[in-house]
């Protein structure tokens, strides 16, 4: 069995009271109390808790009917319906502010008291669970972290939360009813330039204070329809952890790279300083074939796993002695079979390294020719890898065109005949073209 509706009724004549008592029990709801005055009303609502109150606007006390109603709503939450004989326009506007949930002039009948019963109930419980909703927004939009700022159709601004105070410096009292623009001074900043750990363009923030806040920055239009006007609702990311969790990776990750450059180049060093002859030569091979690379069109990436084995290219001569490397006359058989094996020496002090790129393959390869004709394996054709064939012939140019122990310099023209006379023979014909382009078209220099 449902519970009964509990009514309170306030109304200063006593006799009106039971007859209003009478009735509301005859439309089958229940009584709780009956208050004749201001202060009694007040005190038996609180104590009786009802969930409704009949108020009458004349009464006894201290406050009229009208007061009394405000506060049982406005405190307690209890619906109210006025059931008075006044309907004048001045009481009617002092009622109409307390926003009852009924009016009822007196006399009645009952089934026009229902009615209103029923209509005030189910009114008073979409408007508390409105307040509940509207607590709960208001609620998550003080304790979230992400500033919110809302605006009126003409873009001034009507709402501001604590977060949105704390990031642009600005609070709500003076930010309310200025245009949202005076507020938000956003910044578009091409961070990537600089850093590729963050996003290509990074939004910031400049405050009150002028300071700079990397934000993440995402407004909302509201379409309300005519009488009511819309606006829009920004939100704002603050993202400096990010920022400077990024700005810490890549400042890291500097640091790993001037280590790594470092490394490569002590590398290089270390075959140069045994072979004074041919200092500088992988450095301008690197040079050489990366251009080609460059001019190929190239990823960045692959560009620079050229441009690295380039520069240790010859690492494995490390094995070689001394005296051969540097020997003025040309080399026997023997000592010839021994250069041979750079490759393979330089593999195997690489190999092991884990490089992001396939370095120890492309230095294995670089004196591989694509007839089959090259060492140390014979390989041919696409068996090669593409950094080793251009490493093949910017090798070859830049050995023919600088001075050896055993000969002069024979220049870069005959150089560029030789490359040219082995096209599709010994060398990938792509890489020939390009090496005589870049010397013939653009004027390629080794400095």
């Amino acid at each position: 069995m449902s519970q009964k509706i509990r009514l309170l009724i306030i109304e200063d004549e006593i006799i009106v009271a039971r007859d209003l008592q009478s009735i509301v029990e005859k439309a089958g709801y229940e009584v709780c109390g009956l208050a004749t005055a201001a202060e009694e009303a007040l005190n038996m609502a609180a104590k009786l808790k009802p969930d409704l109150a009949l108020v009458d606007i004349i009464i006894k006390g201290s406050a009229d009917g009208i007061e009394i109603a405000q506060k049982i709503w406005q405190e307690m939450e209890i619906p109210v319906i006025y059931v008075t004989a006044y309907a004048d326009e001045e009481t009617l506007h002092r009622a109409r502010e307390t926003a009852p949930f009924g009016y009822i002039l007196k006399p009645f009948d009952e089934r026009e008291l229902r009615i209103n019963i029923e209509m005030a109930l189910f009114k008073s419980q979409m408007e508390k669970r409105l307040k509940e909703r509207e607590n709960l927004l208001a609620t998550i939009l003080r304790t979230i972290n992400d500033a919110v700022i809302a605006t009126d159709s003409e873009g001034k601004i009507t709402y501001l939360n604590p977060s949105a105070e704390r990031l642009t410096g600005w609070k709500a009292a003076e930010a309310t009813a200025q245009p949202l623009n005076k507020i938000i001074h956003l910044i578009n900043y091409d961070a990537q330039e600089q850093n590729p750990f963050l996003p290509s363009v990074s939004l910031f923030l400049k405050n009150k204070k002028g300071n700079l806040i990397p934000v993440e920055y995402n407004s909302s239009i509201l379409k309300n329809k005519p009488p009511l006007s819309g606006g829009e609702v920004v939100v704002i990311h603050d993202i400096s952890e990010r920022y400077q969790s990024q700005k810490e990776i890549f400042e890291s990750w500097q640091r790993l790279q001037k280590a790594f450059e470092g490394t490569i180049q002590a590398l290089a060093m270390t075959i140069e300083i045994r072979d004074p002859y041919t200092a500088g030569h992988q450095r301008r091979v690197s040079k050489l074939a990366s251009a080609m690379a460059k001019e190929l069109g190239w990823p960045a990436e692959q560009i620079q796993a050229l441009r690295i084995a380039g520069d240790i290219h010859d690492i494995g001569k490390i094995s070689i002695p001394a005296e051969i490397l540097s020997k003025p006359a040309k080399l026997t058989e023997v000592e010839f079979s021994l250069i041979k094996t750079h490759p393979q020496v330089g593999y195997e002090i690489l190999k092991n390294i884990d490089f992001p790129w396939p370095l120890a393959q492309i230095v294995l390869q670089h004196h591989e020719r694509i007839d089959g004709s090259g060492y140390p394996s014979g390989l041919q054709n696409d068996d090669i890898l593409p950094e080793a064939k251009l490493l093949a012939v910017a090798d070859t140019v830049e050995a023919m065109a600088s001075h050896r122990p055993y000969r002069p310099a024979l220049g870069i023209d005959k150089a560029l005949a030789e490359i040219l006379k082995f096209k599709g023979i010994l060398f990938d014909p792509e890489a020939v073209d390009v090496c005589l382009y870049l010397f013939r078209q653009k004027q390629f220099q080794w400095l």
